[in-house]
């Protein structure tokens, strides 16, 4: 029986170590450096109200992926709480569970996600709608209108990000929309950050992409136009939480409180702390989801110039705040009906330059049963995008709800005063693997990794690219397969989400 050491309890390598031991004949240990699994994707439980940290859709391409996540946690069978208390059309699964009668459920919930910029909402992503129109005016309008036919005719080298939306967009709705919000996401201006980010994340959508969709329905959607998606009764954390306990009963171990240190040239012996004492384990295969830069930095027999491009990778942190609150400012001008008649946006993204303040979740909307009381309080997430060790993160609690509250007050989101029932800081380290600085070297990295038959690198951190949760799952599928079946070729684990045709069209199910 061969031994498999899973560095990270995440979504990549919780899905590593599920399949696996799935298979058999296998023994796993995992090595998670916190008190608890899901990475990035854990829940938060501040007394009975949840965070979800950075929010989290599940939907996926991947049938692999969307599979295993209804063998965890089956959808719904019957309305949830919000749908049925408000007579909201929802869709239902055949047989499945009801979320009033169990927790192990996966609600199907409508997409709603907006830009609210200079007191406004702009559908996200945004498209040339009446309302967006009106918004925006006459006059800018027809100056992204130009601005765009002018992208199409002189299209710019996408040897940077700005460059990339432009020609996607247009320079007028490029600098209304993208760079600043951009610029507080990763710190610096878009046209000093490489154009891959782009490619990922906006998935093919463009101003042709949009229309397209809009009039061609029932053809193919977009990913970032995906109007449904699947989300766990309780939050993300949930369904992490679930695989975990089915690692243990199939035999695997996780052991918490384990910082690893370091590896060895062959990558079958890993040190690591736990409590204090310094400890090794040995393994004949290694899967890492820790990030990139720490894993060849503690690797034994690193070339110089590997172990400076690894050193290099930069990663962009963030804070996230909740706050309880009565109710919010915003009015909900749309059709979509919600307790308490709140907006009913799972997201916000915040455009205004003049704040910090980067994006907004009103938790209700994700699942009314992350509150105590989704009737009478709206309870919000705000990230505020940072780099580790900077103001922002040296910030004191009492001073940043401070903070948070006067930026809300000062864009509309809550009145002047409004009571703050209760608030809660969540500093998280590494979420955002960045595409500059030593980023374009990355490939002597992969390179050099990639003679190390014993290890496979998994994840966003572990792979360094800003993949979506179902990315991490499928390079944990690829890992496991590879050990499955003894290959040492890694060319298609490091090919996830990396070939426009994986994440650019779903089409619609008949």
């Amino acid at each position: 029986m061969q031994s498999v050491l899973v560095i990270g309890a995440g979504p990549a390598g919780l899905t590593a170590a599920y399949k696996l031991l799935q298979a058999g004949d296998v023994r796993v240990t995992v090595l998670e450096e916190s008190r608890t699994v899901g990475g990035i994707s854990r829940t938060v439980n501040v007394d009975g109200d949840r965070m979800d940290l950075g929010g989290h859709r599940f939907f996926s391409k991947d049938e692999q992926v969307t599979a295993l996540w209804r063998e965890l946690l089956p959808c719904q069978g019957a309305a949830s709480y919000d749908d049925a208390k408000l007579n909201r059309e929802s869709r239902t699964e055949p047989g499945g569970p009801d979320p009033e009668k169990t927790d192990d459920v996966m609600l199907l919930r409508h997409r709603v996600s907006r830009i609210y910029y200079k007191g406004k909402f702009f559908d996200y992503p945004i498209s040339m709608s009446v309302k967006t129109i009106r918004n925006m005016g006459l006059g800018d309008t027809m100056a992204a209108g130009f601005s765009y036919l002018g992208s199409m005719v002189r299209k710019k080298p996408e040897t940077n990000l700005e460059n990339f939306y432009i020609n996607r967009f247009g320079k007028r709705l490029y600098s209304m929309f993208f760079e600043g919000y951009t610029e507080k996401l990763w710190g610096r201006h878009p046209s000093r950050i490489a154009a891959d980010w782009g490619a990922q994340r906006v998935k093919g959508l463009s101003i042709l992409a949009v229309l397209k969709n809009m009039l061609s329905p029932g053809k193919t959607k977009e990913t970032s136009l995906i109007e449904e998606f699947m989300y766990p009764k309780h939050g993300p954390g949930q369904l992490w939480e679930t695989m975990a306990d089915r690692v243990r009963d199939m035999g695997g171990e996780i052991l918490f409180g384990c910082r690893v240190t370091g590896v060895s040239e062959d990558c079958r012996t890993v040190r690591y702390t736990e409590d204090g004492a310094e400890k090794t384990i040995e393994c004949d295969k290694l899967v890492s989801s820790m990030p990139l830069a720490q894993l060849v930095c503690g690797m034994d027999g690193v070339p110089e110039d590997v172990r400076r491009i690894a050193a290099e990778l930069p990663f962009r942190d963030f804070i996230t705040v909740g706050l309880l609150v009565d109710r919010l400012a915003l009015k909900n001008e749309t059709n979509i009906p919600t307790l308490g008649n709140i907006v009913p946006d799972c997201w916000i993204y915040v455009q205004d330059t003049g704040v910090d303040l980067g994006r907004i979740q009103i938790f209700n909307n994700w699942s009314p049963y992350m509150l105590n009381d989704p009737d009478n309080t709206v309870w919000i997430g705000l990230e505020y995008f940072c780099r580790e060790g900077d103001a922002l993160w040296r910030m004191d609690e009492p001073a940043f709800v401070r903070k948070a509250v006067a930026e809300l007050e000062r864009i509309g989101v809550l009145s002047p005063g409004q009571t703050v029932r209760k608030s809660h800081l969540e500093h998280v380290r590494k979420a955002y693997p960045a595409y500059f600085d030593s980023y374009d070297q990355i490939d002597r990295v992969i390179e050099f990794l990639n003679t190390k038959d014993a290890l496979f690198c998994v994840g966003r951190n572990g792979q360094h690219r800003y993949n979506n949760m179902d990315h991490s799952m499928a390079t944990a599928f690829e890992a496991a397969r590879c050990i499955l079946r003894g290959e040492t070729d890694k060319t298609a684990l490091w090919n996830v989400n990396t070939e426009q045709s994986y994440h650019e069209e779903k089409r619609d199910e008949d």
